[in-house]
């Protein structure tokens, strides 16, 4: 019911070879760019009683007053402080902060933005459960076409940077905003947007800032949402320069 949905690619990935297409997701109004940090999603689950679980995005690793935790890539030693000060969710409601935990030894990746495994956590959104216990009576299998089908609330941009504020947490940085018609939806140009925008990572924990995984794009609601990724766009390009 908590865990994160699944973000489409900008241009869709071809099921054959993983490589993308021309076809894009449909963007209207203005459109606000993020950086997508390469690490791993944590979240935080607020519940009406003023107690809380933290997760990975597939399984709960811990709950609060518990005295062992599943240790697993660091999220419950990075979240738990944030935790504590969040605010109780509320009676009859569940809010749920979705974080990014990146660093350490979190991913690969991790080295572009720390060379003292320092581990590091920004917040990228908050969805909002007001109906969960009617959920709770629904078999898995439904729960989850929920989720994928865009049933969970999500805040829009304004009151999820004011809610960061709210409890001083930092969000993934803000690179841009713009409107749809400015969205490029050739894949050499949207490649060449993306080293525009983001030509290093603008989160580095330490050392020097390396290479940014890509972008998310958003609609000021969270009507519509896409990631695009560098990797996704060299490959493919040099896939079809091949040829």
């Amino acid at each position: 019911m908590t865990k994160y949905p699944s973000i489409p690619t900008y241009h869709a990935l071809d099921p054959r070879n993983g490589g993308l297409l021309d076809a894009t997701v449909p963007f209207t109004g203005q459109v606000f760019l993020t950086e997508k940090i390469d690490g791993t999603n944590g979240r935080i689950v607020s519940l009406p009683d003023g107690s809380y679980l933290i997760g990975s995005r597939e399984e709960l690793l811990y709950a609060r007053g518990d005295l062992i935790g599943n240790p697993a890539l660091g999220i419950v030693e990075v979240l738990r402080p944030i935790a504590d000060r969040l605010r109780p969710a509320g009676p009859g409601r569940i809010v749920v902060h979705y974080l990014e935990v990146y660093g350490g030894k979190v991913t690969a990746g991790s080295k572009h933005y720390t060379s003292a495994r320092t581990v590091g956590a920004r917040l990228f959104d908050v969805a909002v459960l007001d109906n969960h216990a009617e959920l709770l009576t629904w078999p898995a299998e439904r729960i989850s076409a929920w989720r994928e089908a865009a049933g969970q609330r999500f805040l829009a941009e304004r009151d999820l940077l004011d809610t960061a504020a709210a409890v001083g947490l930092e969000t993934v940085p803000r690179l841009d905003a713009i409107e749809a018609t400015e969205l490029p939806t050739d894949l050499d140009k949207m490649f060449r947007f993306l080293g525009d925008h983001l030509p290093r990572t603008t989160v580095a924990l330490d050392g020097t800032p390396g290479r940014a995984e890509g972008i998310v794009l958003r609609s000021e609601t969270r009507s519509a949402i896409a990631k695009a990724r560098f990797q996704d766009y060299e490959r493919t390009l040099k896939r079809r320069g091949a040829r």
